[in-house]
């Protein structure tokens, strides 16, 4: 069954309804809860849509959230097929946890000893003022399986940026391990325009060095997917790095996050 599919979503208010479609319609969860069935030609209007909007405004993540879902089925599947081939990733596809701020023990996670990785998720929560619950939920993704590798991805993305220690502007965006890790054309295009964005000293220090730092860390550690986060809480942040195989953020770093 196929529906009609709002177009008018350039919007802040996401995707303009048009022709009376509301996402009650039944055929809205055929595959999971909020999913919309879109035709080849649909995506390809969504994936140009949604991506000049997001060169626009990178902060738009309902844009960006859209152009990942449009354009990334062939990317998804080699990410799963990695999941399934991993004993960590295999059981985590099997039990399907979330991220959210209901299914986090904020208190203990408080108490933890400074430098442990769910006190330091924690203060990165706290210092940037952000939570995992504002992760846009998946919707264009024509396979209920594939939808939770793309919400599994966006919800462990505020743990990566403490696992890696970037910061949430532009540049401590661009220079991730994700292209490398994912093969999604989102996070290649963002690896290639973020620095358009960019000073001219942070643009040296993008490609001297963190953009190298941040590729080596995509070829040679484990896949980003494969960890289950949520039992690694009581260990030291250093202890992780090493287990799986990522540097340690450059010293440039701790100025950025100074300067913001």
């Amino acid at each position: 069954l196929k529906c009609p599919l709002p177009f008018a979503f350039i919007s802040k208010n996401k995707y303009s309804r048009i022709r009376g479609i509301t996402h009650t319609d039944s055929c809205y969860d055929s595959l999971y809860p909020g999913h919309i069935h879109t035709t080849p030609i649909q995506k390809l209007l969504l994936a140009v849509g949604s991506g000049v909007a997001a060169l626009q405004n990178p902060y738009r993540h309902d844009m960006v959230a859209v152009l990942g879902e449009t354009t990334g089925h062939l990317a998804l599947i080699k990410l799963r097929d990695r999941m399934r081939n991993d004993p960590e990733g295999y059981t985590i596809l099997t039990e399907r946890p979330r991220i959210r701020l209901s299914t986090l023990d904020l208190s203990k996670m408080t108490s933890l000893p400074d430098g442990t990785f769910g006190r330091e998720y924690l203060r990165f929560l706290e210092d940037n003022h952000v939570t995992p619950d504002s992760r846009a939920d998946v919707k264009f993704v024509d396979s209920e399986e594939l939808a939770y590798v793309v919400l599994r991805y966006r919800e462990v993305h505020d743990l990566l940026h403490t696992l890696l220690g970037m910061p949430t502007n532009m540049l401590g965006e661009t220079p991730s391990p994700s292209p490398a890790q994912t093969g999604l054309p989102m996070c290649a295009l963002g690896a290639v325009l973020g620095p358009l964005r960019l000073n001219s000293s942070r643009l040296q220090s993008l490609f001297t060095s963190l953009g190298p730092w941040a590729l080596r860390n995509g070829r040679r550690s484990r896949c980003v997917l494969s960890i289950f986060y949520e039992r690694r809480w009581e260990q030291s942040l250093e202890d992780l790095r090493q287990e799986l195989n990522i540097e340690p953020p450059p010293p440039i770093l701790s100025a950025v996050k100074k300067t913001g």
